[in-house]
Parts: C-alpha cells; structure tokens; sequence
C-alpha cells in the first residue's frame, strides 16, 4: 500500500528546500512536484538504505529526518509536524526490516485484524468523508494549550458514518473508523486518541468529544498557544535592542496578516511585536528565541488569499511553534533572518 503526505524535501544539488509529494511504496521512496502528477520527479531505492532521525546535519531545524542510499546518496525530508515525522519514520523502518529480511512490506492487515467485510471499499469512504459539502468538517480545535488544524473528534466521525448510513449503529461505525486508521486514512492527532491508537485493543478508534484525529494528506498542524494570552515577565524586557522594525505577521488562530512592530533583543532572546497604530507599552506577544530555527520560506498556505505574497520567513521556537512573518524586500528579510539567528544562538 502507499502512502502520501506532503513533505518538504531538500536538493542534493541546489541545496534548497521545497515542498514535495511522497510516496512510500514496498521498496522506494518516490517524490513528485505536485500531488496529481503521473511520474516522480525522483526515486529513492530502500534496499541497503539507512535511516537516520532526528537528522542534525542542519543544526538545530526541526522535524527533519535522513534517508541514506546503498550508493552513499543523502536525501533530506523535513515534515510539518510531530506526528507527520514519527508516521513517516515508523513505517519506513518497517520497510527496511523487511526488505532486509527477504520480506513484502505492508501496513497491518485491517481485515484480517477486526474483520472488515470484504464489500467495504476504505478508499472509497475515505473519499466520501473529505467532501467538502457533504463530508466530516475540519476544525480548529484547541486542547491542552495546543491549537489542532484541520482535525475532528473522533464522535464527529461516528456521528458522521452513521447518519449517512456507511454504518447501522456505534459499533460497526466504530470498527469501519478503526480500519480507516490501521490503514493510514484516518491519524491520531492528540494524546488521547494516540493513548487510544497504541493501547492494543480491537477497536482502537475512540468515540469521544476530546480525542482529536485528521487526514492523512491534509493540511493538519499542531502549535502551542503563541504568547499572546500569557503574562509577559519583565526579565524579557532586560535585553539590547539588537533590531526593530515592521513586519507582516500571520495570526495563529485567524490566519490572516496584519503589519506588527517588532523589537528583537538579546539577553534574554526575544522579539516582541506590538500594534503599531497604537502607542502601547504593552506587547501583543513574543517569540522566545533561545534555540529557535530561523529560515526563509518561499511558500506559506493561504497567505496570497490574503495579500501576502513573497520575502517570507519562518521562526519555529525550541517548543515547536511556528511563525510566518513577511519582510518589505528580500534584503530586509536576509537582515532579519541573520539578527534573530545570531540572537537565537548567543542569546540567552
């Protein structure tokens, strides 16, 4: 069976990261330009390859994991979020142990595991439930002071199943929702139904308000709240200025893009960015910068509908929340980009 998320793949040539389609079959890795492509752009063969995660070839960037061919030919992938990584590594590494052992990948056999009949097409369904009229609604749902995007709770799902009759009752929309997950359509995005995903039983799916789960090939994300609600502790104000000015900023709730003033300091690490049409002392939030991960970006979802368009960049703190800001040229994003990353990695 193959498996498609959207990744972010570096160049072994050009060196540069860009969004890429992966497929993992039975002995390769293949990766296309775009989703509905006939022919991958590149092929990576599993046999005698190695697998390497956390991948720190590029210092502290997050979520990026190496794949090392029979041929000594590196490839770097680079995902969106936790769970996206550990999907990804999981199943490969299942790969490699069984090409090592002479054996056919595949995925847990669901049929076999909870009896699915064999009139149940879960592509078919799985289609069927990410319609955008009539199928099961993405949210933004937040929980335990994480913002989920694009996810559901796994009742919706039951709920959903059994009003339009692709299941008579709980039970056998619970079963068709767990063959969904064994098979990859359907991901765990929470703690709840992760414990739920792990805990051996036969039905592994839960039917619950708080256990959050997404599509496989959505737009899915995690991020903890952004500061904007917490209480700023003077101590983040002690720093040197190092540099300030305005910004585009993507909101992390609303996404859309509003100008912020944005003042970086040093000790400790910080960029505050504040309501420039305001004369306010007060911050709207911050970006704790100590050990953060600055790049430019050449693409951000969604930020065209809104006005934005290109000089982007990316900060993804040490807890993993991510920040999309836009700079009025690419000379003053290259500025930016190189004060906070010296900030990040002096900074305390």
């Amino acid at each position: 069976m193959k498996l498609k998320v959207l990744w972010r793949g570096v160049g072994t040539v050009l060196n540069t990261w860009k969004p890429v389609w992966v497929v993992l079959s039975e002995d390769a890795v293949e990766f296309y330009k775009k989703k509905t492509d006939r022919s991958p752009k590149g092929m990576i063969p599993l046999k005698g390859a190695t697998l390497l995660s956390p991948c720190q070839d590029f210092g502290k960037r997050l979520l990026v994991f190496k794949i090392t061919t029979d041929k000594k030919h590196d490839h770097f992938f680079q995902a969106s979020h936790v769970e996206e990584r550990e999907l990804w590594v999981k199943d490969i590494k299942r790969a490699l142990t069984c090409i090592q052992g002479g054996k056919k990948f595949a995925r847990k056999s669901t049929r076999r595991s909870i009896r699915l009949p064999e009139t149940v097409n879960l592509c078919e369904l799985y289609s069927l439930m990410k319609d955008q009229d009539d199928g099961v609604r993405e949210l933004v749902l937040e929980q335990e002071k994480r913002v989920f995007n694009h996810c559901f709770t796994g009742a919706t799902v039951v709920e959903w199943l059994v009003e339009k009759g692709k299941a008579r009752n709980q039970p056998e929309a619970l079963m068709l929702a767990t063959g969904l997950m064994n098979e990859g359509f359907l991901l765990p995005a929470g703690d709840l139904s992760k414990d739920g995903a792990g805990g051996g039983e036969q039905s592994t799916f839960l039917d619950e308000t708080n256990a959050l789960y997404y599509f496989a090939d959505s737009g899915f994300f995690c991020e903890g709240y952004s500061s904007d609600d917490d209480v700023l502790v003077k101590e983040e104000f002690r720093g040197n200025i190092v540099k300030q000015g305005c910004l585009l900023k993507q909101g992390h709730r609303i996404k859309n893009w509003k100008v912020r003033k944005f003042i970086l300091r040093d000790d400790p690490a910080f960029m505050h960015y504040y309501d420039p049409s305001k004369n306010d002392d007060d911050p709207l939030g911050s970006i704790p910068l100590r050990g953060s991960v600055v790049t430019a970006v050449d693409f951000v979802p969604d930020a065209k509908k809104h006005g934005a368009d290109g000089n982007f960049f990316e900060i993804i703190t040490s807890d993993e929340v991510h920040y999309f800001l836009q700079a009025a040229t690419a000379e003053e994003r290259k500025d930016w980009i190189k004060a906070v990353q010296v900030v990040a990695k002096c900074g305390k």
